[in-house]
């Protein structure tokens, strides 16, 4: 008779860099994960995964994965290994890695960002690895700094709305972003609310799936968002729909931003948008007189070089009408800022363990031209080592035939934590395998939400895979650091992640997340700011204004003759940045890199659907195939991505035609800056 299997259900939580961050149950049968399924007792999360998170099974099973240490003996880039035991790689790793320290710790640079966003397996061990170290600090700003920076800048903190409370709205604006692939929670309860007889507007340069579904798509140019909100603000005035009395009470610095808004009838406004007049007008009209309305605001709008500015100017707007006087009234972009205070990150991090040192920073969107520099009094020593992990950056950083050139240096020492073999692990020297989310322990905050979750271990971990924290606990033994912190095991290290008398550990403990608390209306009665107002004139900013691209035809109009279309690059629907990409389920519904091209365009091009495209400017070459489709506005293409380079048609992606200049906030890339021209192949 065949005993009964063994089946269980883990508590887990999504590790991805997607705003929803959800609550999972992992079954496991036998030892093996069989099923992950959204948790439907998490209030966000309602039972749902989008399509990529359950294959998650696909993935950490995947018959390419990297289950052993790998050491390169073929040219970099050419992903030419040989297996080899733990104790020599971290040997040898090691050993490279104290001699650059002995010549100049900061030759030696960490490399990480979103792969994981989990506190554990994030920055915990590793950042306190690399504090004792004494190494180059890593400015980590190539999403949202931008956007981040500003929210700080006027409110003081980065947070706004609860999530849950869009569903009483009336009127919701979402403003780039493409709910239905980026942010799914978000878009089940705008339906809620559009059931129930709110209006959806879309504000996107794409004809996305989300504004498909919405009442009202504006599909402005790329980097114009800043005058949208500006003449938004001219109408309110103009009309009287304005909540004087909170614009007294909670704005600093209103009449001079009466002043600038004045100065964008909507005439100027529709001219640097490419709208209609009306479309503005209406849109202030159905923004001054529908409460409670709400900003559904993400992170793609602020990828150009003004992004900043225009993130100042959008969260303003609910000031000027007193949205957030009501729960579900107001702005989210993130909700992140609800958590500082309420996880311990000086004990995860150990900052102090720097001992007074203070190491140059390097910003890692500017990685291709940093690789590159030699050793000068300014920039310092001349990068030796990097070691990277949750990152993929030559596929994801901007210009990357800088990045490739840089990775590619024979002197470099790279050393790469990964599940597969990526584009960036094809150049390391040694590849270590590193666990996924149902095979280690880990905390997370969100940016979508305001609950913090756990993850617990489902399985053990595949083959040699060990977890982010163990490889750099192990690597720091080597090195001599003795410091009790870093015998602090992976388990010890999610359980403390939070304060305990901030989150509520009981819940975590039993249900895998605990809801902080937040008020409803969290700024009815002011901000957290010196003043308790938003501000408007802030010091070394001033008061914030439409910034143009630094692409464009009123900024670079030789340029913008020789390379007439604009360019955004959005995520593809079934990938999330870099990752999911190696999953051949969703790769094949993807089918392969494609341009978005609107068909006026395509024509003056004699392209045909389906052609082989050659999308180029004076930063490199990019060969995909061309969808003509409406999707894209005139003037503007979109390049779906972030495939890996080597799936691609030449060997690039999207990202050699990017460039590595910085938003006007928050040092951040300028992905959605950027003019191309495209020709037939």
């Amino acid at each position: 008779m065949n005993a009964a299997p063994d089946i269980r259900v883990v508590h887990a939580a999504c590790p991805h860099d997607c705003p929803d961050t959800c609550a999972m149950r992992v079954t496991v049968e036998n030892g093996r994960a069989v099923r992950v399924q959204g948790d439907p007792e998490h209030p966000t999360t309602n039972g749902a995964l989008c399509t990529k998170v359950s294959r998650y099974p696909e993935r950490t099973y995947h018959p390419e994965r990297v289950l052993t240490p790998l050491k390169r003996v073929g040219p970099k880039g050419r992903g030419e290994f040989v297996a080899v035991s733990w104790d020599e790689a971290l040997d040898t790793i090691a050993a490279r890695l104290t001699a650059i320290a002995a010549r100049d710790p900061e030759a030696i640079l960490p490399y990480s960002y979103a792969g994981t966003m989990g506190l554990v397996q994030g920055e915990s061990m590793a950042a306190r690895f690399f504090h004792q170290l004494g190494a180059s600090r890593l400015d980590r700003t190539i999403c949202a700094s931008a956007g981040s920076e500003a929210l700080l800048a006027t409110y003081g903190i980065k947070a706004g709305m609860h999530v849950e409370h869009f569903a009483e709205s009336r009127l919701i604006l979402i403003w780039g972003s493409n709910s239905i692939t980026s942010n799914l929670h978000f878009w089940t309860i705008a339906q809620a609310a559009k059931r129930q007889g709110a209006k959806l507007v879309c504000i996107d340069p794409r004809r996305t799936e989300t504004a498909e579904k919405c009442h009202e798509h504006l599909a402005l140019r790329p980097g114009s968002d800043g005058a949208l909100a500006l003449a938004l603000m001219h109408e309110l005035i103009a009309h009287d729909w304005l909540d004087h009395d909170y614009l007294e009470r909670y704005v600093d610095g209103w009449p001079a931003l009466r002043e600038r808004a004045l100065q964008w009838p909507a005439e100027r406004a529709a001219a640097v948008c490419g709208l209609t007049v009306e479309q503005i007008r209406g849109l202030a009209r159905d923004y001054g007189t529908t409460k409670p309305a709400a900003i559904r605001l993400n992170y793609g709008m602020q990828r150009v070089h003004g992004g900043g500015s225009a993130v100042r100017l959008i969260a303003l707007l609910p000031c000027l009408t007193g949205a957030w006087r009501h729960r579900a009234g107001g702005l989210l972009l993130s909700a992140s800022g609800w958590f500082a205070g309420r996880r311990d990150d000086a004990w995860l991090q150990r900052p102090d363990l720097l001992a007074g040192r203070q190491p140059r920073t390097i910003n890692m969107s500017t990685i291709g031209d940093d690789l590159l520099r030699e050793a000068s009094p300014a920039f310092g020593p001349r990068i030796e080592a990097v070691v990277v992990y949750n990152s993929n950056p030559v596929a994801v950083a901007p210009e990357s035939r800088k990045v490739v050139a840089g990775f590619a240096r024979e002197d470099l020492f790279t050393v790469v934590l990964e599940h597969f073999l990526t584009d960036t692990a094809d150049h390391a020297d040694f590849v270590l395998p590193a666990t996924t989310q149902l095979e280690h322990w880990d905390a997370h905050t969100a940016y979508g939400h305001t609950y913090a979750l756990l993850n617990k271990p489902a399985i053990e971990p595949v083959g040699q895979a060990r977890s982010n924290a163990a490889i750099f606990r192990a690597l720091a033994e080597r090195m001599g650091f003795d410091d009790p912190c870093f015998a602090d095991d992976d388990e010890t290290l999610a359980r403390r992640a939070f304060l305990a008398d901030r989150v509520d550990l009981d819940s975590l403990e039993r249900r895998g997340w605990a809801r902080l608390d937040v008020a409803e209306a969290p700024f009815a009665n002011g901000f957290p700011t010196p003043s308790g107002k938003a501000i408007v004139d802030v010091p070394g900013l001033g008061v914030p204004d439409h910034v143009p691209n630094n692409e464009c035809a009123e900024t670079t109009p030789e340029l913008a003759a020789r390379f007439p279309l604009a360019m955004i690059s959005p995520p593809a629907r079934h990938f999330l940045n870099s990752t999911f990409v190696n999953v051949k389920s969703l790769r094949a519904v993807e089918g392969e890199p494609l341009l978005e091209i609107h068909p006026d365009d395509a024509a003056a091009r004699g392209i045909a659907d389906g052609a082989e495209v050659r999308v180029f400017n004076e930063r490199g070459e990019y060969r995909c195939a061309a969808a003509v489709s409406t999707r894209a506005r005139p003037g503007v293409v979109v390049g779906l991505g972030v495939w890996w380079r080597k799936l691609g048609r030449d060997g690039t992606n999207v990202n050699e035609l990017t460039h590595q200049r910085l938003t006007d906030i928050g040092r951040a890339p300028s992905f959605y800056d950027c003019l191309v021209e495209v020709a037939a192949a």
